[in-house]
């Protein structure tokens, strides 16, 4: 009697993977890689609401209906004009944060890049207005220390994702900041400290050294 069959069917070696879809991060820590040379490995880049492009229409197309000459652009707007601006701004902006600064570029036709030091930032607010609400959105203001060129003082970003997170992100790394800062200030003091003592004691040597010169010369 021959053997009996294994009912299993073997399964083949190359068979295919399933493959789970990506996530997608509110925001992210960027790793370095080929495509992305500039940005560092703990890097936060922030992701935008893409219903921030209808609230732009709206806000935007709103403000010029107050005038009576703003209104045929309102309707130019709402037409068509308006649709693409806002996708066109919305794919443009970019806003990151590293261990030292917080970035924010826009612009479509004219780039604009705001910076802000970590150190610098007094206070995040979250600004929630009602019609911020309507699109699931909210408003986080940057108040700041002071200002100079090319640093922005007051800073407005509207349409981060999860924006409570990101406020909390750019605390922590500010404090962090902070923090390794001030270690480094009592290092150096502490290391001056240590150097004057050094400089004392040689000196004293050096004094010493002396008095023993001066006694061995008056000897006959």
């Amino acid at each position: 009697m021959g053997e009996p069959k294994d009912s299993r069917e073997p399964s083949p070696s190359n068979a295919p993977t399933p493959r789970l879809p990506p996530s997608s991060p509110r925001y992210d820590d960027v790793t370095m890689t080929s495509q992305s040379p500039a940005i560092d490995a703990s890097t936060i880049v922030a992701k935008f609401n893409p219903l921030y492009r209808p609230y732009l229409v709206v806000t935007i197309g709103l403000t010029m209906f107050v005038t009576i000459i703003g209104i045929p652009l309102a309707v130019v707007w709402f037409c068509g004009a308006g649709p693409w601006w806002a996708r066109h701004y919305f794919d443009k902006l970019t806003c990151s944060v590293d261990g030292k600064t917080l970035r924010f570029r826009k612009g479509i036709l004219f780039q604009i890049e705001k910076t802000i030091p970590l150190e610098n930032i007094q206070d995040v607010t979250f600004i929630e207005g009602p019609i911020l609400k309507k699109f699931d959105l909210a408003t986080l203001k940057f108040e700041t220390a002071g200002h100079s060129a090319g640093q922005a003082h007051g800073m407005h970003l509207t349409g981060i994702i999860d924006a409570h997170e990101f406020r909390n992100r750019i605390i922590e790394a500010r404090e962090a900041l902070r923090q390794q800062r001030g270690g480094a200030a009592i290092n150096g003091d502490g290391a001056a400290k240590h150097d004057a003592s050094q400089l004392a004691l040689l000196g004293k040597i050096s004094m010493q050294l002396d008095v023993i010169t001066a006694v061995l010369r008056d000897k006959p």
